[in-house]
């Protein structure tokens, strides 16, 4: 049986999906996972709290803003991110190509590595071993291994796709090849970075380096998790295989120029300023496709969306990333940004997409894989719709609050209002903005709490768990 309940044909008859999957691995991967969305987002709500009370952390260097914040943007990146999204990639790889992940003796050690470094870069950074680039600020002793960690992962998936049992590829699969070997041809170039280009062409780099990270990396690898989970959780086949491709390739072929719309009015030449600008309004296509693909795969399923955690996790994260990309395209061009640039309406925009959209979905895929890994079914419903409403009430209040105060931040400084009094003007959005952030934290706590209850409970005898999530509600996701 698949996952949607239909009987697997072709060279998939016979095959018993779930004995391909490499359980320790995906387990291990999922629980460094977890630990990181307590530990990465507590950071950022920390930090918040220094805008309105600038020495509450005290005034030692290491807890200053500067020192902090990369601490959370990598974090919340490398760690929370990226963990679920290769721990789920375990899962769902061999399921859809019918073959096991070759060299499975390296997957776990690869989670213990991947997050050993991680943690150990995450120490050293407000120690002040930084290496200068935004979200890319690990040291090169955490650099290396990770991006040896990507490498194997890409061999391996690449493998495993290339023995599928079937020559059709499915639109996950398209952006995971996407998502790896972008992600391991950018992290060469954030290696070499400072130390090989300098001047205006550095930031021109730093640039397309940290749009490579949001948008060949999360961007892609957030596709491909709900492409494959938002399907199976509502038990529907996907809207348009074809629209899919169309947002694939218009991805690929216009995100790799973007990154420079960060420096409009700057001395980087006007030419590659206007293509970063007509880039990021050609994304409207990609974002505009993608969407259409998620809720017309919703058609016909709206009755029982509500009892359906996963999908509904996958489906606000899609309306975060509808609100988050319109901002994201319209500030690179040259009149908005004049209000917006160095902003807090740049702040909405990130959180909204890095966190509201990709570590949703994150977490969408993580309460659908994690009964099926544990053998059980999710501990609490109730525990995991609270955790929902949480984040969601957290992460709108934080995007309508940041976008707000942005505006208004940006128009004072363009009206010649001294800088000091905008500052003050915008304590009660910060403030809004840490209320927020400790919504979020704590729906993240719950829902962490949620999987760690579930994975200590009894297990589920072996002639129930092809059930899972069909009585008394589907809190883990539908039926297999």
């Amino acid at each position: 049986m698949s996952e949607t309940g239909t009987v697997l044909r072709g060279r998939f008859e016979g095959v018993d999906l779930d004995e391909l999957v490499d359980w320790p691995a995906v387990r291990t991967w999922l629980y460094w996972g977890m630990f990181w969305l307590l530990v990465a987002p507590s950071v950022g709500v920390l930090l918040s709290g220094l805008f309105n009370f600038p020495d509450y952390l005290g005034t030692q260097l290491e807890t200053t803003f500067g020192r902090l914040r990369p601490v959370h943007v990598n974090g919340v990146i490398f760690g929370a991110f990226s963990s679920l999204f290769i721990g789920e990639c375990y899962y769902l790889v061999p399921r859809l190509c019918g073959v096991r992940v070759p060299w499975s003796r390296w997957n776990v050690p690869l989670a213990w590595v991947w997050n050993v470094t991680t943690a150990a870069a995450l120490i050293a950074l407000p120690l002040g071993e930084n290496h200068g680039l935004e979200a890319g600020e690990f040291p090169l002793f955490a650099k290396i291994p990770i991006f040896l960690v990507v490498a194997v992962a890409t061999a391996q998936f690449l493998l495993t796709i290339a023995r599928r049992l079937e020559p059709p590829l499915y639109v996950a699969l398209w952006y995971l090849i996407g998502a790896f070997v972008w992600t391991t041809m950018n992290l060469v170039l954030g290696i070499l970075l400072p130390y090989m280009i300098t001047g205006i062409n550095s930031a021109a780099f730093h640039g397309l380096y940290i749009h490579y990270i949001v948008g060949l990396w999360l961007t892609p690898a957030g596709y491909v998790l709900i492409y494959y989970f938002l399907p199976i959780s509502v038990r529907n086949p996907i809207y348009a295989h074809k629209l899919s491709l169309v947002g694939f390739w218009s991805l690929a072929l216009f995100y790799p120029f973007v990154g420079i719309h960060h420096y409009l009015y700057s001395p980087i030449a006007d030419w590659a300023e206007t293509i970063a600008i007509v880039t990021s309004m050609l994304l409207i296509i990609p974002v505009w496709t993608v969407l259409v693909n998620f809720f017309g795969t919703v058609m016909g399923r709206w009755d029982g969306f509500g009892r359906n955690l996963p999908a509904k996790f996958l489906i606000m994260g899609a309306i975060m990333y509808l609100f988050g990309c319109f901002q994201g395209s319209t500030e690179a061009l040259r009149q908005i940004q004049q209000p917006t640039h160095f902003t807090d309406f740049v702040i909405s925009h990130s959180h909204l997409t890095v966190f509201g959209t990709f570590v949703v979905w994150a977490m969408g895929g993580l309460l659908y894989v994690w009964p099926r890994a544990c053998g059980r079914e999710l501990w609490s419903f109730k525990m995991g719709n609270w955790a929902f409403w949480l984040i969601t009430a957290g992460i709108s209040t934080m995007g309508l609050g940041l976008t707000a105060g942005g505006l208004q931040q940006g128009f004072q400084w363009m009206a010649g209002t001294e800088w000091l009094d905008t500052v003050l003007a915008m304590r009660p959005y910060w403030f809004v903005r840490t209320m927020a952030g400790i919504s979020m934290d704590i729906g993240m706590t719950l829902l962490v709490i949620n999987l760690m209850l579930t994975a200590l409970a009894r297990p589920a005898p072996a002639d129930e768990r092809v059930g899972f999530g069909v009585a008394p509600v589907p809190a883990g996701g539908a039926a297999e």
